[in-house]
């Protein structure tokens, strides 16, 4: 499927999720288009000769770089900045309004954006990438601000280049460390932060399992994706109890029935650079690893993945999404029907963004939180909050991704009519 295709399907998804809330909440047409549209969308140009072998002096070129500003009627605009080839306005677009919904979930005040550069960075020497992001952030500066919008992380970036980010922002505007999440620890980033999208993921799995009366010690658990959420999510998974019986990355996975030891498969990922030929394990394909029979799936790579095509060979009980958009709406009903449950990507991947706050809130008060704290407050907001969005469903008989749309989209659209939009 080629990224444009993708991203349609991923449009149609998000868009069929959002109808059902908004029929739900008996939004008014005017309400319905108030909401989904972006406060403001900004394009820029970025010429830049890339060179690998760090001498830049290589054919010039234009990369183009966006931000779209989704929403700010509960607090300052907040969301990643991802570099990829296939970035463009759709996506960054699809993605901001998903935030939105997201920090409104978790009740902190913000709201939603997205930032990216339609970039391959394995082209670009380091000393190439920073130039580009330090250029990025000159042009999108007027954007940008602490009670503005606040970047993060996302797809292709990393603390590195939150740090590029904090630098150049602070040539004009002194030391502003709450500019940008995601950064090192050094830089006034928040302890917690590399891995609260996963652990998050992880402690969200074993609620769930919990309400469908599934004991996650010795639970059998599928990961696609061994990235920075894939693996947190297998590491504090294992923590609990579970049995990682498999696990993927880009090029191929790998299944062990008794159990795969987290912490071997990430030495093994750094020497080699893949999953494959891990000691111990056979090899199987990303498609034949999603129908693997188990108890938990945690789809953590790229968006639709689990669609019409094999909705109906998923043998899990429990679907959580670590991905954003992982599966499409059809598959959706799908999975429902078949009495699989499914915590949403709306609430299952939001421990990135509740740290992210942390991080701008020690930023602020210029008093930097211990590991714990941060984790405890962590935990105790995701169990408010799934508490909540259970509890919604129940009352309604719906699934668990309708009632936190409801949640989402019902903040904001009080948030807007307070504000006397």
């Amino acid at each position: 499927m080629s990224a444009e295709s993708k991203y349609c399907q991923c449009q149609e998804t998000q868009n069929h999720f959002l109808q059902r809330a908004f029929e739900a909440l008996q939004l008014e047409a005017a309400q319905r288009e108030l909401l989904l549209t972006a406060f403001r969308e900004t394009s820029v140009s970025i010429p830049l000769k890339p060179h690998r072998t760090g001498d830049d002096d290589g054919e010039l070129r234009t990369f183009i770089g966006y931000r779209v500003q989704h929403n700010h009627a509960r607090g300052p605009f907040k969301g990643g900045l991802r570099f990829h080839p296939s970035v463009n306005l759709g996506e960054i677009r699809a993605l901001a309004q998903l935030m939105t919904w997201k920090t409104a979930l978790v009740d902190i005040p913000f709201g939603g954006a997205k930032g990216g550069i339609a970039v391959d960075t394995t082209q670009l020497s380091p000393h190439a990438l920073e130039t580009l992001t330090k250029r990025f952030v000159q042009k999108m500066e007027p954007v940008l601000g602490v009670h503005q919008d606040i970047p993060a992380p996302d797809v292709g970036t990393n603390p590195q280049v939150m740090a590029w980010i904090l630098e150049e922002y602070s040539k004009s505007h002194g030391y502003t460390p709450a500019i940008v999440t995601g950064k090192p620890l050094e830089l006034g980033g928040s302890a917690g932060r590399l891995e609260a999208t996963g652990h998050g993921v992880a402690f969200l799995a074993g609620k769930a399992a919990q309400d469908i009366e599934l004991a996650i010690k010795d639970a059998s658990v599928v990961i696609q994706g061994f990235g920075n959420v894939g693996f947190h999510t297998a590491q504090h998974l294992a923590t609990m109890g579970a049995k990682i019986i498999a696990l993927s990355d880009a090029r191929s996975g790998v299944f062990c029935e008794s159990g795969i030891n987290i912490e071997q498969a990430q030495r093994h990922v750094a020497d080699s650079g893949w999953l494959e030929d891990l000691p111990g394990t056979e090899p199987v394909s990303n498609a034949e690893l999603l129908e693997l029979a188990c108890d938990i799936l945690i789809p953590a790579a790229v968006e639709g993945t689990i669609n019409c095509d094999n909705a109906e060979a998923i043998q899990a009980r429990l679907v959580v999404e670590a991905a954003n958009i992982p599966v499409t709406h059809l598959a959706d009903t799908t999975l429902r029907e078949r009495g699989i449950t499914v915590v949403p990507d709306l609430l299952a991947n939001v421990g990135g963004v509740l740290v992210s706050y942390y991080e701008w809130v020690q930023n602020l008060q210029e008093f930097p939180w211990e590991y714990d704290t941060v984790m405890q407050r962590l935990e105790r907001r995701l169990d408010q909050v799934y508490e909540q969005v259970r509890d919604l469903a129940q009352q309604r008989s719906v699934d668990l991704r309708t009632a936190a749309y409801e949640i989402a989209i019902g903040r904001v659209n009080r948030a807007i009519a307070l504000r006397g939009f």
